[in-house]
């Protein structure tokens, strides 16, 4: 049955006597919690819960709405009546109003009918605490119980504090569950085929194994929280506490999390409170006032998204926020929560013109009220849940984002390094012939790189609207365009700070990203054309390397992990560093040129005396590279160079990176106090 809108004004309910009981989810210290912002399990009281009462089987509900003078129950089980289940008004200054319905059960549609105190507005809303929502473009809530799925991922739960901690090697596959791969559905004949979206359970069992096969240790999920509209990718949100229904039900999500955590896949969630759709079903004007967004539209609006601002300068807000949180982390064990636009929180005048927005209580732009609710959050993470993380999309240079709240920061574990991006994307755009006058851009990351924990991102932003994928920015032919970018690729996984990368990228799609369409799965088995499936190789090759070396991760976060032996080669376009673990001789050097040019005979700086042997270079053809190889040991010479005792003659192939590790020293050579380390050898 279709759900009626504002169609007519609210009478009030008929009966004189309600066929709802008076029981209560709800003691007086959970009203107290709430009251203050603290009830971080809330969603257990709120919204809609399958109970028994007096050995009679149906559902509580519960709402808050303070300024409704009227608050029913509708749903198929009453036929959408706004006159047959009024609730009641638990506590009438929080305005919590509850009711339970007997014989109700799991899989009703219900909304809640309010009738607001203020002019007579009369509205039909979605449960903001439903565990799940119709598939779009319909709108009920619907009666779910989450806790019947039986998970079987222990050994992950054990060991995910040490996977994710700032020593471990994380990289990150970015997933749009919707455009990933569809299934093809053959309908009636004479019809077209059509695409359909595959359902939790199905993604769980290709992604599983094509991240696995790929080498990544987490995905990271465009918001699967319900939202409207599929055009806002997930990022426009009317479900705080409901996986979206476009890929099945709470339980299969709960399937797919716990299946990638059986094959030893972290799951990251984009959670967004920084704004939310305008929609008038979900929590826009929820009771007739701006209950859950501020009443300034200085403050509550952001008009070039068209969305509303959360109001967190109010208790209940943030509560609502918090336990949304905490609800994804603890009932589907997701693993980390990537925050998204937490520049647009940070300051009242983001994205506004002069005068269209109004500053704090000392004359400030910083969202004072945004920053004690991001505190609080983060707090709340870490006390609640161990071994989560949490990930701010801030683009900005607001200070201690990755810091402890007790020292200031916001308490954020990582935060995206958006400076490295931009300055790498805009380089590796340039020509090579004029990459000589952008130097700067590969070298000032290091100057901030230990302020704040990073990961690096190569995410969606960057291959939409008009962007061009992450390959199409590759300047020159074919060949160049896909060793600029194995070259580009090297040097990320060498710089310091986590790794993401959007889907597509791994097999250097052409088109740009685009919400509708699955990826372009045919360059991968292209006969024809192996550029796509070198790429791939080389990928799984950069992220088993990554795994394999604990000199890229064990001190991610420490300076003494990193070290330049040179970034002063400009007219060459070349770079050489190193990376270092916590075993001082375990070392690994990288040196990029990102020029056409090859060179031979080039001298590079040797940190430590030794032998010195290619363990990856971007130029191998099995790469789809001219096979350029250092294909024997390189001993290093007592000739100074680059600030080092010792140095390395070797060969730079063209746009390419290659990385050397150091031979363990023989008993001989540990011994010796020679420096002719051919003699030694």
């Amino acid at each position: 049955m279709s759900v009626p809108q504002n169609s007519e004004d609210y009478q009030g309910p008929t009966s004189s006597k309600p066929s709802t009981s008076t029981h209560s989810l709800f003691s007086d210290f959970d009203l107290y919690l709430f009251g203050q912002g603290k009830h971080y399990y809330l969603y257990n009281k709120m919204g809609a819960h399958p109970h028994s009462v007096d050995g009679v089987e149906g559902v509580n509900f519960a709402v808050w709405a303070p300024n409704a003078r009227i608050v029913s129950v509708i749903g198929d089980f009453n036929q959408w009546n706004r006159s047959s289940h009024p609730m009641q008004l638990r506590h009438s200054e929080l305005g919590v109003w509850e009711c339970f319905i007997p014989g109700l059960k799991v899989g009703d549609l219900y909304k809640y009918s309010i009738y607001s105190k203020h002019n007579n507005y009369t509205v039909d809303k979605s449960d903001p605490y439903a565990f799940e929502s119709q598939l779009r473009p319909l709108t009920a809530s619907v009666v779910a119980d989450i806790m019947q799925h039986s998970w079987q991922d222990q050994a992950w739960m054990q060991q995910r504090g040490r996977r994710q901690d700032f020593s471990a090697p994380i990289s990150i596959y970015e997933v749009h569950l919707g455009s990933w791969r569809h299934v093809p559905e053959r309908h009636t004949p004479g019809n077209p085929e059509e695409d359909r979206f595959m359902t939790y359970r199905e993604l769980a069992h290709a992604l599983a194994d094509y991240v696995k096969e790929l080498g990544f240790t987490h995905i990271e999920l465009l918001p699967i929280t319900e939202y409207p509209f599929d055009g806002s990718w997930g990022y426009q949100v009317s479900g705080y506490f409901a996986p979206t229904s476009r890929f099945g039900t709470p339980a299969d999500f709960q399937y797919f999390v716990d299946y990638l955590h059986q094959a030893g896949i972290g799951v990251i969630l984009d959670w967004v409170p920084s704004h939310f759709p305008k929609d008038g079903t979900a929590l826009s004007y929820f009771d007739g006032t701006h209950l859950y967004e501020y009443a300034d539209p200085r403050k509550g609006e952001h008009k070039q998204w068209g969305t509303y601002v959360f109001d967190y300068g109010r208790s209940e807000v943030r509560n609502f926020l918090v336990a949304s949180a905490l609800y994804w982390l603890r009932e589907y064990h997701i693993d980390g929560l990537r925050v998204d636009a937490v520049a647009s929180m940070l300051y009242l005048d983001y994205l506004r013109d002069e005068g269209d927005y109004v500053l704090n209580e000392h004359g400030g732009r910083e969202h004072l009220e945004a920053v004690a609710f991001l505190r609080q959050m983060n707090e709340a993470v870490y006390a609640e849940i161990p071994g989560a993380i949490t990930i701010a999309e801030e683009s900005s240079a607001w200070p201690l984002v990755t810091r402890p709240t007790y020292v200031g920061g916001l308490g954020f574990t990582y935060k995206w390094n958006m400076g490295w991006m931009h300055d790498m994307l805009d380089y590796m755009h340039t020509d090579p012939l004029h990459r000589r006058y952008k130097h700067n851009n590969i070298t000032f990351s290091l100057m901030y790189a230990y302020s704040e924990n990073y990961i690096l991102p190569l995410s969606h932003d960057e291959v939409v609207h008009m962007k061009g994928s992450l390959l199409y920015k590759m300047p020159g032919d074919l060949w160049q365009k896909f060793a600029n970018l194995r070259a580009f690729y090297t040097y990320m996984w060498a710089h310091p700070g986590k790794k993401l990368l959007i889907m597509g990228s791994e097999f250097g799609q052409w088109n740009e990203w685009h919400f509708e369409h699955s990826l372009d799965w045919h360059l991968l088995e292209a006969p024809s054309d192996p550029h796509h499936r070198q790429l791939y190789d080389f990928v799984c090759s950069l992220n088993q390397l990554y795994r394999q070396e604990p000199a890229l991760s064990e001190l991610d976060t420490d300076p003494k992990g990193f070290a330049w032996i040179d970034c002063n080669d400009l007219e060459n376009s070349v770079i050489s560093l190193q990376r270092r673990s916590k075993d001082p001789d375990d070392m690994l050097v990288f040196i990029c040129n990102f020029t056409p040019m090859p060179h031979h005979n080039y001298r590079v700086g040797a940190p430590i005396a030794g032998n010195y042997y290619e363990i990856l270079n971007s130029d191998d053809a099995r790469y789809g590279g001219s096979n350029m190889l250092n294909n024997q040991d390189m001993h290093s010479e007592p000739l100074p160079w680059h600030s080092c005792d010792q140095s390395l003659v070797l060969t730079l192939p063209p746009l390419a990176t290659i990385v050397l590790k150091r031979r363990p020293a023989t008993i001989h050579e540990a011994d010796s106090t020679s420096t002719d380390t051919n003699a030694a050898q």
